[in-house]
């Protein structure tokens, strides 16, 4: 009877002590041929977004995709703003159902208070409400992509909805790959994007 209280008393204390899931900040991986990247996601400042891209992940959407451009310092125009980004997604590897997703309602930097900071994903997009699969992480702090920032004409920014949490080191080494006119040659493979 003792041993059995014990026993009991030793689960207990071995349940209590794991560590819970934080479900109001879920985790992806993005599995890539350079490494993996974990993000952290924030559904309650970026909701629409946030439920696109899991459904997106769920739907295996992303299973075999690329990163296939980055921004750098080097590689733009030499009168226009700076971005560093690499930027991913099913456009390259799956371009018809890209086309096809319907767009995403836009949630602003103003709105989510999320900025493009480093290790910041984002959706790139054409106009509001259009963006889809495609997204890119930030490499350094990017004002110019917030809302009412000076790289977006319509002056709405992008929607940012999670941060790199573990594999910065991968983004930079993303970031570094040949690249011929802002693209990727060869693009990066995505293995797939995983919940956590």
């Amino acid at each position: 009877m003792k041993k059995r209280i014990i026993y009991s008393v030793l689960l207990l204390l071995l349940f209590g002590c794991k560590q819970k899931t934080n479900t109001s900040k879920p985790h992806i991986q993005i599995q890539t041929s350079k490494g993996d990247i974990e993000i952290e996601l924030y559904p309650l400042q970026a909701p629409n977004t946030v439920a696109a891209f899991l459904s997106y992940i769920d739907s295996g959407y992303f299973f075999n995709s690329n990163f296939y451009r980055a921004l750098t310092m080097d590689n733009q125009p030499s009168n226009a703003p700076k971005t560093e980004l690499i930027q991913g997604g099913i456009w390259k590897t799956n371009n018809k159902l890209a086309v096809r997703i319907p767009g995403i309602p836009h949630e602003s930097t103003e709105q989510t208070k999320i900025l493009h900071d480093e290790g910041v994903i984002s959706l790139a997009r054409a106009q509001p409400g259009t963006a889809g699969t495609e997204f890119f992480i930030c490499l350094s702090k990017q004002p110019g992509l917030d809302y009412g920032g000076e790289n977006v004409p319509d002056k709405q920014g992008y929607a940012t909805f999670g941060k790199v949490v573990k594999g910065m080191w991968v983004v930079r080494k993303i970031s570094m790959q040949n690249e011929n006119d802002q693209y990727f040659s060869p693009p990066v493979a995505i293995y797939n994007i995983v919940r956590l």
